[in-house]
């Protein structure tokens, strides 16, 4: 396949191929599957506290690739001189109530107002574990650019964000996050909405930032498809890929890819490094919360994968390998 435009049938954005989201009909499925459940899908022993040493942050990365694991899909990115903050979500729950919802298994590791100075936002797409309304409201105002997929900046601008400082991106686009910085959106396998009115209006993507130095993929939501290799053909080789292993389930096996897949389509892009995203934060499947990692550990070995595996919350140049273990002694042995 080749990288083209996002098409749309109506108002619904399409998938680069045919997927099934767990719609409805999947609904008495599901319910079955988490009922029967009796997989540790939250933490039996609490994970942290995590507290990030922001002092680092008035020093450059020596090699100016370092990463910020704040949880799930939030990461701080430094890369090259640049600071990109990716789907930032600070707040208890990622659901639209506060008072139910998944729940954040550890705080973050730094408040808001400790972030350094931002270069960029970026923003994958609208899903509740993605896009938080009261973390967005917190930058409104503060004259930093946000890049996101189209349509998704109708939300920015309804919660105070300035117009002048959103760059919607369709498949393909690309937008200079400096002068020496580009940042391209590419094809993801998901979907979107907030509701169940509205689902597939907004779009959804992955993002390759490629500066003077370093070239980086994060891959945000996606079920595997072959659009990988063409994107590691046309964008790759990359110093890191950032990939989602967790939330996977047998019931919605398009739109997550789950450890194995993730693992392929690091292959697939051509990446020397890759760090696990979008697992050990929020209940939001059926496996147990730990298995995503170390399902990875496993197929990393067998494909001979380099994995990047920071802590929470610590601050960590990109330089090789690397298995920080913080999770091990959280798991329940009964």
């Amino acid at each position: 396949m080749n990288l083209d435009s996002a098409r749309k049938k109506g108002s619904k954005f399409l998938n680069p191929i045919p997927t099934e989201s767990a719609g409805l009909g999947k609904f008495i499925p599901i319910l079955r599957e988490y009922i029967s459940n009796d997989a540790e899908t939250v933490p039996k022993i609490p994970l942290g506290p995590f507290k990030t040493d922001i002092s680092i942050y008035n020093k450059k990365p020596a090699g100016g690739l370092r990463i910020t694991w704040i949880g799930h899909s939030s990461l701080l990115i430094e890369i090259d001189g640049k600071r990109i903050l990716t789907d930032p979500v600070w707040s208890e729950r990622a659901s639209f109530v506060s008072f139910m919802g998944p729940k954040r298994f550890f705080e973050p590791s730094l408040a808001l107002d400790e972030l350094p100075k931002l270069d960029a936002v970026l923003l994958s797409h609208d899903h509740y574990d993605h896009l938080d309304k009261e973390t967005i409201k917190f930058f409104a105002g503060k004259n930093i650019p946000f890049f996101t997929s189209l349509g998704v900046g109708t939300y920015l601008e309804k919660w105070g964000v300035d117009p002048n400082f959103i760059t919607e991106l369709d498949w393909g686009d690309s937008a200079m996050i400096a002068p020496d910085m580009i940042l391209t959106s590419v094809p993801a396998r998901h979907f979107s909405g907030r509701g169940i009115i509205h689902r597939d209006e907004t779009l959804w993507a992955a993002f390759v930032i490629k500066g003077p130095k370093h070239n980086i993929f994060f891959g945000a939501d996606s079920g595997w498809f072959d659009g990988f290799e063409d994107i590691g053909k046309i964008y790759g080789p990359f110093d890191l890929t950032m990939l989602e292993i967790g939330a996977y389930g047998k019931n919605w096996p398009d739109i997550h890819m789950g450890p194995d897949n993730a693992s392929n389509a690091h292959l697939a892009l051509k990446g020397k490094l890759m760090m696990p995203i979008h697992w050990g934060t929020f209940n939001l499947s059926t496996h147990a919360w730990y298995e995503p990692i170390e399902r990875l550990l496993q197929y990393g070995k067998e494909k001979h994968i380099e994995l990047f595996i920071p802590e929470p919350g610590k601050p960590t140049e990109v330089t090789g390998p690397l298995n920080s273990e913080w999770w091990v002694s959280s798991k329940s042995t009964g």
